[in-house]
C-alpha cells in the first residue's frame, strides 16, 4: 500500500521485509477510492530497491490520455507488470464528492496495452518512439455465483490481452478449484489466487457482510471466534490457504492489509520455498 503522504520510507521498509521472500509485490492504485501516492512512483521506488512490482492501474480517476501516458511512462521506467482494474466506486472512499472518470474500464485498458505492445498509436499508425513491453494482467472473482457471466467476462479479458489473472480473496478452495477447471485452464490463463489475512472474528464478519463476493465459511468464522489469539489463528488460516491454493493455481497473492509485516511469517508457516 503506497503512503498517504509524500514520504515513502514506511512503505519501503515494509516492502523490504518481503524482498527475496516473494516474486513480486502488488502496488495498489487508489484502493477503496482513498488517496495515496500513485502506484507509478511507488513501483519505481520498489524497482530501485531490488523488488519486482506489479503495478495496478485503475480506470476510475484518469481519462484515456492520462492512462496512456502512465502506461508509456511505466514502460520507460522499467515497470513491466501492470494489473488492469476498473476501480472501486468513489462512494467507497473518503472523498465522496469526487467525480469518477471511467473513460476506460479494465477490458479497454488491456486492449490499450496490447496495442502499445504492438506499436500501435491511438491516433496515428505506429508509435514513433518504439513499442512497449508490458506484461498485463486482469482481476477475477472466482466466488462469483454466475459462472456463465464469469466465463464471458474472463474471455473478454483474455482476448483483450490479459496474460494472467489475479483473484479477489478466496475463503473456500472449492471456488478456486471450480474457477481453474471451468474458466482459467480452458483459456490457458495462469492464476494468482487471493489469500486474505483475517485479523479477528469481528474483522471477518465485517468483510463477510460488506465485501461483495467474500464467502467466508462458518468453520473459519468459528475458528476465529473461539480462538484465544485471533490474529495468530488468522495467520494459521492464511498459511493453510497458501499451502492449498499453490497446489491448485499457479501462485498466490497474500493480502495482509496494514499487517504486511506478517507476510513472511505466513509464508514460513506455509512451508513454501521461493523458486525462480
Amino acid at each position: 500500500m503506497p503512503p498517504r503522504g509524500g514520504d515513502p520510507i514506511r512503505s519501503l521498509k515494509i516492502a523490504q521485509l518481503l524482498k527475496d521472500k516473494v516474486h513480486a509485490v502488488n502496488i495498489t492504485d487508489g484502493s477503496r477510492a482513498v488517496m495515496r501516492m500513485c502506484s507509478l512512483a511507488m513501483s519505481k521506488l520498489l524497482l530501485e530497491n531490488g523488488i519486482e512490482p506489479i503495478m495496478q492501474i485503475s480506470c476510475r480517476d484518469r481519462n484515456k490520455i492520462a492512462l496512456q501516458s502512465d502506461i508509456l511512462g511505466a514502460n520507460a521506467l522499467g515497470i513491466k507488470n501492470i494489473l488492469c482494474i476498473t476501480g472501486d466506486s468513489v462512494k467507497a472512499g473518503d472523498q465522496q464528492n469526487s467525480k469518477p472518470v471511467h473513460e476506460f474500464e479494465s477490458v479497454r485498458l488491456l486492449q490499450q496495452i496490447r496495442d502499445f505492445n504492438n506499436g500501435i498509436d491511438p491516433s496515428y499508425d505506429f508509435l514513433v518512439d518504439n513499442k512497449t513491453n508490458i506484461f498485463a494482467g486482469a482481476a477475477a472473482d472466482p466466488s462469483s455465483k454466475n459462472l456463465r457471466s464469469l466465463q464471458l467476462r474472463t474471455l473478454k479479458k483474455k482476448q483483450a490481452g490479459a496474460n494472467f489473472l489475479q483473484t479477489q480473496m478466496i475463503m473456500d478452495k472449492k471456488y478456486l478449484i471450480d474457477f481453474c477447471k471451468n474458466v482459467s485452464e480452458p483459456m490457458n490463463l495462469p492464476v494468482i489466487a487471493g489469500v486474505f489475512l483475517l485479523k479477528s472474528y469481528k474483522n471477518a464478519l465485517f468483510i463477510k457482510n460488506n465485501v461483495p463476493g467474500a464467502n467466508i465459511p462458518e468453520k473459519i468464522l468459528h475458528r476465529l471466534k473461539e480462538s484465544k489469539d485471533p490474529l495468530k489463528e488468522g495467520m494459521n488460516i492464511a498459511s493453510e490457504q497458501v499451502r492449498d491454493f499453490i497446489e491448485i493455481a499457479q501462485g498466490v497473492h497474500i493480502m495482509a492489509i496494514k499487517c504486511e509485516q506478517l507476510i513472511p511469517e505466513i509464508i514460513q508457516k506455509a512451508e513454501i520455498n521461493l523458486v525462480y
